[in-house]
């Protein structure tokens, strides 16, 4: 399966040959959703054939659309679904991602690829990890407001205490003399059960904070909420450098909670921070636009998008503005989406921003600033 913040990170995404193929569509973890899914996957196939047929010959069809025809096939995969599919292909690219919440059913070619649901998956103000402490083993989690799933933690990440402890021993297995906090000298037959013990942890979970901070806190930028018991909470916190570390917890180790108790009491630490972000934004966007550093006008918007001025762009989750637009010049035209070199204004307009190193929020409709379903904040 690809990985959709590396791709994304990397760009890959959003420098494509055309014909740019993009299909999403919600699926299901459970039977009997299931045995729906594949079906309703053929048809947006579908779709995609016939708008491709409107400029593309037989020829170029078929390399294009056999690996969706393959996948289609796949049993195994389809038994085996979170919420939503993304699919991205075209010349040499076939792109499948398996995301964690649903997403509207499109399926559209055009002269790039339609992000936007993605670009709501990776910087949506609702999106937390939470990692689950003990002082022998962790968990992480990855959630947002509606679904939490475990994630398959990359190799460089130390799972348990045991594992630590054996990679130092095989490192200084010459060494008489345990490492340990600073300032005190634990040594081989002199040392208490319990200071061994406390070593082993300090040791562990700082090895853990390290590579939790590398491999997903820094990448992914999200708040990291512990689940722990209060003397581990305590431990942990004591030692932490991950600024991402939020300040309230969940006071249970996960293994003692189902995964959906788990996600209701992460999602109570943080909704506060969920709806400080989204006011934060909105605020923002005001005194922007008080200053005329701030505009909900599509057409001006584009263009600034073009020059490269715009430092923070909201976009609304649901919307679809069928358009096209000059990248030369930010000049749009209004079309519709059948049509294989029409894509969404709003999606288009979010991948200038993101490539003049913009930001880009997608933001529920009920929070978003104005009613075009846009809101750019210039930079200058």
């Amino acid at each position: 399966m690809n990985s959709l913040l590396h791709d994304f990170t990397a760009g890959i995404l959003r420098a494509p040959e055309p014909p740019c193929l993009s299909l999403y569509q919600p699926t299901h973890r459970h039977h009997p959703g299931t045995q729906q899914d594949p079906i309703r996957f053929r048809n947006l196939v579908k779709t995609l054939e016939e708008s491709l047929r409107r400029k593309y010959s037989a020829r170029d069809l078929h390399p294009l659309l056999q690996p969706f025809q393959t996948l289609a096939d796949d049993h195994q995969f389809w038994n085996h679904n979170l919420d939503g599919l993304a699919v991205l292909a075209g010349p040499g690219v076939f792109q499948v991602y398996k995301l964690q919440r649903p997403v509207p059913e499109l399926a559209v070619v055009a002269e790039s690829f339609h992000i936007k649901p993605l670009i709501r998956i990776l910087q949506s103000a609702d999106r937390y990890h939470v990692l689950g402490v003990s002082r022998q083993q962790i968990r992480l989690f990855e959630g947002n407001r509606d679904a939490l799933d475990e994630v398959e933690l990359d190799p460089a990440v130390p799972r348990t205490a045991t594992e630590v402890v054996r990679e130092k021993e095989s490192k200084e297995d010459h060494l008489s003399v345990w490492p340990s906090a600073p300032g005190t000298g634990v040594h081989h037959g002199t040392a208490s059960t319990a200071e061994l013990q406390n070593n082993e942890t300090d040791r562990f979970l700082r090895a853990v904070d390290r590579a939790i901070l590398k491999h997903y806190s820094r990448p992914f930028g999200l708040p990291l909420i512990l689940a722990a018991l209060p003397e581990n909470q305590t431990f942990f916190r004591q030692i932490s450098r991950n600024p991402f570390v939020v300040a309230e917890g969940v006071t249970t180790y996960p293994d003692a909670l189902s995964l959906e108790t788990l996600r209701e009491r992460a999602w109570q630490v943080m909704e506060p921070h969920y709806l400080a972000r989204l006011a934060g934004l909105t605020e923002m966007f005001g005194a922007a636009r008080s200053k005329e550093l701030g505009d909900d006008d599509l057409e001006p918007i584009a263009s600034n998008a073009v020059a490269g001025r715009i430092g923070t762009l909201l976009i609304e989750a649901d919307r679809i503005v069928p358009g096209r637009i000059d990248t030369a010049t930010g000049e749009i035209e209004l079309g519709e989406l059948g049509d294989p070199e029409v894509d969404d204004l709003l999606d288009d307009v979010a991948e200038l921003v993101l490539k003049n190193s913009g930001e880009v929020v997608v933001v529920p409709t009920a929070r978003m600033p104005g009613t075009n379903g846009i809101a750019a904040i210039y930079r200058f």
